[in-house]
């Protein structure tokens, strides 16, 4: 994806994704890419539902995340169900910038905060960045990467970034 290697020679590589831009839509399947432009994993948009609702499929076809919107909601959230447990996005309520929290079942919450809109932001855990989503990584206009530090688990960040895509590019 033609990002600098920021690792010492002993950690793990970080891994890196390559998402389209508005292309996650009720009925729409889409393929997330590696970094070497192989598809790792499916988006499944499930239409005729009465909420938003992906599925996350890898290469294989095996479910790693379903993600359904959740009704009657003060503020827009969604719910994650993976292999790891539950997860939920919420926008945030009060700020110029648009921001989420992601409060994970038996594990420490995520926020993601930057310019959501253009696909420039950070998921940050206890302060310290887990992820971080950029378009400056492609020429693509249509395209923005992921690009997720060791420990934390790929499917789960790749699903809170469809969440927030679908949150806010309705």
């Amino acid at each position: 994806m033609g990002l600098r290697d920021r690792l010492g020679r002993n950690e793990a590589p970080v891994l890196r994704f390559q998402m389209r831009q508005k292309l996650i839509a009720i009925g729409d399947d889409y393929w997330i890419e590696n970094e070497a432009g192989q598809r790792a994993y499916k988006v499944d948009g499930k239409a005729l539902r009465v909420r938003d609702t992906f599925i996350i499929e890898d290469t294989s076809g095996r479910e790693v995340a379903k993600i359904k919107e959740r009704m009657l909601r003060v503020r827009d959230s969604m719910e994650i169900e993976g292999a790891a447990g539950k997860a939920t996005v919420r926008k945030a309520l009060v700020g110029i910038r648009e921001r989420f929290t992601i409060d994970v079942d038996g594990a420490p919450d995520l926020k993601a905060h930057g310019n959501i809109v253009d696909h420039e932001y950070e998921i940050e855990r206890d302060g310290d960045t887990v992820a971080e989503v950029s378009k400056k990584w492609f020429r693509l206009r249509d395209t923005y990467g992921v690009e997720i530090h060791p420990g934390v688990d790929p499917a789960l960040v790749l699903a809170i970034t469809v969440c927030i895509d679908a949150m806010t590019h309705d």
